[in-house]
């Protein structure tokens, strides 16, 4: 293990496993079931150790077990109780505390180990949406209480990212079996969170269809070349932070007078941006609110 992030407040206690911190002192007094350290001014600090039997205990009382019956178990028991009873529903909750503890610990070893298993029972589909968009959202979370910094949050994405181009790779090798129209994917300018782009890429590709994926932060009058080589041509952009709020509605305007001078093309658009854009404003606009639409309409 990595010794960045060893040792946990209450508060960090509370956002990792959602048990309140009042239950947490309840447990620890009636039950005895942390020992936490105290610091000069009396403030319980846990270490890694504690979180993980947290973690699982957690897991036992969300599973219906009371804590009283938990409480008289040593952590060896816990364990086990824990591997007992885990199936296809409960290794949702099992992988995403152990991608957090791989996170916040800069575990390489587990995260890849978690993944491995995950890949037995769940195609890359699954696991992206069952698991990595409820971790991801929760780390926005846990960054925002200032729980983890900003390392811990470019490790996991970056390890994320991987495996979202090794599988977009993997369909790259396939001969596409829809012609009717081809995808061009990217990020307007200054816009750097790619990861929901990249999972777009990933379905486009998996429905049949040829994409072209240009990535971050590119300029609109750099995409008029791309309407050259295809007759029936969907851009796709995911904005997360750009265009700014005042500048949405320019912003899809400039798509139409550029983009589209010569001929109407199809505009894809989600992220959380799109809240502030024109939702009537042209025919070629389309908006989605999650993925999972995109994904309905591909298939």
């Amino acid at each position: 293990m990595n010794n960045i992030k060893q040792t946990f407040s209450i508060k960090d206690l509370e956002n990792l496993s959602g048990i309140k911190a009042h239950t947490i002192r309840i447990w620890e007094k009636r039950y005895n079931l942390l020992e936490p350290d105290r610091t000069d001014t009396n403030i319980r600090m846990y270490n890694l150790k504690s979180l993980q039997k947290l973690l699982n205990v957690t897991y036992l009382v969300n599973s219906g077990y009371k804590i009283s019956r938990i409480s008289k178990l040593n952590e060896e028991e816990i364990n086990e109780y824990v591997r007992r009873i885990v199936s296809d529903s409960s290794t949702k909750y099992q992988a995403l505390n152990s991608l957090k503890i791989a996170m916040l610990n800069f575990d390489l070893e587990l995260f890849l180990g978690t993944y491995e298993q995950l890949t037995d029972r769940r195609s890359f589909r699954q696991i992206f949406l069952d698991i990595f968009i409820p971790l991801l959202t929760e780390i926005g979370l846990l960054w925002q209480t200032n729980t983890i910094d900003p390392a811990h949050e470019h490790f996991i994405t970056n390890l994320i990212k991987q495996k979202m181009l090794l599988n977009i790779e993997k369909l790259q090798f396939a001969k596409p079996t829809k012609n009717d129209k081809a995808f061009v994917l990217f990020l307007p300018e200054n816009e750097i969170h790619e990861l929901g782009l990249l999972y777009v890429h990933y379905e486009i590709l998996l429905a049949g269809y040829k994409a072209i994926y240009l990535g971050p932060s590119i300029p609109l009058d750099s995409l008029t070349s791309l309407t050259k080589y295809h007759d029936n041509v969907v851009f796709v952009s995911y904005f997360t932070i750009k265009p700014e709020k005042d500048q949405a509605v320019d912003y899809v305007q400039s798509f139409n007078d550029i983009v589209c001078k010569d001929k109407q093309h199809d505009f894809w658009m989600l992220g959380k941006q799109t809240a502030f854009m024109p939702k009537e404003s042209a025919t070629n606009h389309k908006y989605f609110d999650s993925i999972s639409e995109i994904i309905t309409i591909l298939n």
